[in-house]
């Protein structure tokens, strides 16, 4: 199709959870719902907001950054998925080329992890202490899109288990700043302790949050804390643990715990009212492309199809203050053969692809 050529999308355009248009058009890359009096190329089947996946990491390998032949790679592929709205997680590499290419991902980024010293992932992260803490979310609140990334726990090597990074002070400081600089703060969080001191130092989101408890999660509930569940990732902790055994035997127990309760955590979190979002988690170890399974795994965990759809569309877009299907808003759709609220797997064979207006898979 040309840059040029007007669009027909036919069939049922699922504009919100209840809200089902019979068609749209595209034209000059914007969607519009009035007929168009020139000729259209017609695309027919179920459409969707293009997805989004609120933790993905593009220009992030297991060993650190990477060159940008690898990050668009890694960006087609999730672009080839129908992600077309990423909230970049963390990532060490510089991005920003992506912004010119009409032809990937849009992206939300955080800017660069921030970590305790020797507590995180090598080549990950900015490694610093307390003392540093504001200054540091303060310099990737103005490299970021509205995001900070902090690493709110990880493993302890002399406690031999997941322990919190940040004193309550530091995190309260940190947070405000983050504030003050109009940007929101999610923390990397598997574990229990730190939850408590972030959210009541006014954290908005938590990634994981494989932690949360009977106690914590009236308090997420409360503030509005949101989130992202990961996982397709989580589904990796029983290897992380066998690897860790030797060394590391509590921290093994604890991580496979976490796993064993996964679901029943996060079906507690969306029952109590806690917002829940789609991410994978792309970018370290794990693939790029894997948003159909991560709502497959929030079906899975108890969470209605209709919700986990917009966990990863027009709730996803909302809470990243991004525009869905509406008159006037970029063309980034996904259109499907059948209808995503009956079988979520559905995602997982996107018939086309439409980002920025242009027909692209």
């Amino acid at each position: 199709m040309s840059d040029h050529a007007v669009l027909h999308v036919k069939g049922r355009v699922l504009v919100g959870p209840e809200e089902v248009k019979d068609e749209l058009w595209v034209v000059d890359g914007r969607i519009s719902y009035e007929r168009p009096r020139a000729e259209a190329v017609t695309v027919r089947g179920w459409a969707l907001p293009g997805l989004v996946d609120a933790h993905c990491h593009v220009g992030l390998d297991h060993h650190g950054a990477v060159d940008e032949a690898t990050s668009e790679k890694q960006a087609l592929t999730d672009r080839d998925a129908g992600t077309l709205l990423i909230r970049d997680a963390g990532s060490p590499a510089d991005t920003r080329w992506i912004d010119d290419r009409e032809d990937l991902p849009k992206i939300i980024r955080a800017g660069r992890h921030i970590a305790r010293t020797r507590r995180y992932i090598r080549n990950f992260a900015h490694e610093i202490e307390p003392d540093d803490l504001v200054a540091y979310v303060a310099q990737e609140a103005r490299r970021g899109d509205g995001w900070v990334k902090l690493v709110g726990d990880w493993i302890d090597r002399d406690a031999g288990d997941l322990t919190a990074c940040w004193p309550r002070e530091a995190v309260e400081a940190a947070i405000a700043e983050a504030h003050r600089l109009g940007a929101r703060v999610t923390a990397h969080c598997f574990a229990e302790d730190s939850l408590r001191d972030l959210v009541e130092a006014g954290i908005d989101c938590v990634e994981h949050a494989t932690g949360l408890t009977e106690d914590t999660i009236p308090l997420f509930a409360e503030r509005g804390v949101a989130i992202v569940p990961t996982l397709v990732n989580i589904a990796t902790f029983p290897a992380l643990a066998a690897g860790g055994e030797s060394r590391f035997p509590k921290w093994s127990a604890h991580m496979r715990r976490l796993h064993e309760n996964r679901y029943d955590t996060v079906r507690a979190a969306y029952d109590a009212g806690i917002p829940v979002f789609v991410g994978t988690d792309a970018g370290g170890s794990l693939a790029h492309g894997l948003v159909a399974a991560e709502v497959a795994e929030l079906v899975k965990a108890g969470i209605p199809p209709i919700r986990a759809l917009s966990a990863t569309t027009w709730g996803a877009r909302q809470w990243l203050g991004r525009p869905v299907l509406e008159e006037g808003a970029p063309a980034d759709l996904v259109v499907y053969e059948e209808d995503p609220r009956a079988d979520v797997r559905v995602l997982a064979g996107p018939r086309r692809v439409v980002l920025n207006g242009r027909v692209i898979g």
